[in-house]
């Protein structure tokens, strides 16, 4: 939430949420802290409420997911079927478009 990319990418993941979570959407956002607050639960719980995130959150302060994807970059989007393969990824802001007709393809 102090990464102003991932808040850009925020509104986009928050309306996927809602329009594809009947369709079989699952969400799960994971905060990994790029700040020292940000490691504070409280102010991820804040952060939740002010963006009305709806779906799962993740608090990743000793970063074991962003490790074990290999990720370098706030934000980064990552699209698994529903085998739990890892079907696309996507760095930084944008490519919007691109994510959706991916998530239309997943969800068929």
């Amino acid at each position: 939430y102090g990464c102003i990319n991932c808040v850009h990418v925020l509104p986009h993941v928050v309306q996927w949420h809602e329009k594809y979570k009947d369709r079989g959407l699952v969400v799960v956002g994971v905060h990994t802290p790029e700040f020292a607050h940000e490691h504070d639960t409280n102010n991820v719980k804040k952060a939740i409420e002010r963006h009305r995130i709806r779906y799962a959150v993740a608090q990743d302060n000793k970063f074991a997911t962003w490790n074990a994807y290999r990720n370098r970059y706030w934000p980064t989007v990552y699209l698994v079927d529903r085998s739990g393969d890892l079907v696309y990824s996507h760095a930084g802001e944008g490519a919007y478009d691109e994510i959706e007709r991916t998530l239309e393809r997943l969800l068929g």
